[in-house]
């Protein structure tokens, strides 16, 4: 069978059976109530009986198709969100809203189901190319205040798709907040480890946020130079984040104090050996980042591809919470953002790749990691990523 045509998976084949039996069940109530409404005036009262039995018919059998298709794709999509789950949950009992919600859940569903399916094809049609099986590895390292997870992963759908288009994919596998130095000496102890045990000689980095701060220190400082290829920092703040200047100015000394104690002792519960709160946000600062860039310089490295990608949100109403209600905020210190750090910040190495898609959405801090798992209309962050490794590939790396 042709890979452009195939049978979409199991999880997406469920989700329009599901999208179809909710469309079923849309036009056959509005049918079936225009009907019953005009056999009333027929049969009531002379022969309400029947009119009434037909009616509990109708009425169980639209249940039946109506519960078999919303519980099939509040099991199977991932685009409807909790957002949406929530009011089709809460306007599922009101009238005239519960149709509009509806209207919503299919319109969602429907557009996720061709969009995957059609991942699905392209995906299939390039198998045999194998676009990002890079001559090294790829080594993901996630920002601050996460860590690398098998329950949640903190790139998304990313090295999936990565994987299915011919990536070796590893992580960073470092804690979720300490300083640059600290976070840097767990990552080039992670890379020499990869290499070492795999014989792949080098990697190819992709650093969100922090991450890409931390990886330069540990080229600059930890000796690892000869063990990267390429490092591609996503949104990374090179010259600090304003915002977080703004928090530390802003917020009171015991405040900070409780906040950071509670956080170390949570993260220390989760796997974090030495988790310093303070530590990471002070390194993010302008006065941290500018600090960090007059120790290891802020040039590009000798003899490994450097290069650098930001984008901007457009509307605080556009972006997930936290960063729909950060986004105004740094936008009136520091202008046009991510909904955490302004564009000035990003561009670092050879090339600075800048994301500002058509349309009035833009992509958040949190939408370049594929966070919320979101299909942004005017961008596909799976295919970016491709994209960006298949050209690593090309470069022979």
């Amino acid at each position: 069978m042709n890979g452009a045509t195939a049978m979409p998976s199991g999880r997406l084949r469920a989700c329009g059976f599901g999208v179809v039996t909710l469309q079923v069940f849309w036009w056959t109530t509005l049918v079936a109530t225009v009907a019953l409404a005009g056999a009333a005036f027929v049969m009531i009262p002379r022969d309400w009986l029947p009119w009434l039995v037909v009616t509990l018919v109708v009425v169980l059998v639209e249940s039946v198709i109506f519960w078999v298709g919303i519980i099939t794709v509040y099991l199977t999509s991932v685009q409807l969100g909790m957002r949406i789950r929530v009011i089709g949950i809460v306007c599922g009992w009101i009238p005239i809203a519960n149709l509009i919600a509806l209207r919503l859940i299919i319109r969602t569903v429907r557009d996720e189901v061709r969009f995957e399916t059609a991942k699905e094809a392209l995906d299939r049609s390039r198998a045999a190319q194998r676009v990002c099986a890079t001559r090294y590895p790829i080594l993901l390292v996630h920002g601050v205040f996460f860590r690398d997870s098998r329950l949640i992963n903190y790139w998304g759908r990313i090295p999936g798709e990565l994987e299915r288009n011919g990536a070796i994919i590893y992580y960073g596998n470092h804690q979720s907040a300490a300083s640059v130095a600290d976070s840097a000496r767990e990552l080039a102890d992670r890379i020499r480890r990869i290499v070492e045990e795999t014989g792949c000689g080098k990697v190819n980095v992709i650093a969100h946020s922090k991450g890409g701060l931390d990886m330069r220190w540990a080229i600059a400082r930890e000796g690892i130079g000869g063990y990267v290829a390429s490092l591609t920092t996503i949104n990374t703040p090179h010259r600090g984040c304003g915002f977080a200047d703004y928090l530390l100015g802003s917020i009171p000394e015991p405040a900070q104090r409780r906040v950071a104690a509670s956080y170390n002792a949570a993260a220390a519960k989760l796997g974090d050996t030495h988790p310093d709160f303070m530590a990471a946000v002070h390194d993010l600062t302008q006065a941290g980042c500018e600090r960090i860039n007059r120790s290891i310089g802020l040039g590009q490295f000798p003899g490994i591809v450097c290069q650098s990608v930001g984008s901007r949100l457009l509307h605080a109403t556009t972006g997930r919470f936290p960063l729909n209600f950060t986004y105004p905020l740094v936008k009136w210190f520091d202008g046009p953002n991510d909904g955490l750090v302004s564009r000035p910040p990003f561009p670092w190495g050879d090339w600075f790749t800048w994301l500002e898609p058509s349309g009035d959405r833009g992509i958040s801090h949190a939408d370049m990691i594929d966070l919320n798992r979101e299909n942004i209309p005017g961008f596909d962050v799976r295919e970016f990523y491709v994209g960006l490794v298949a050209e690593l590939k090309r470069k022979g790396l």
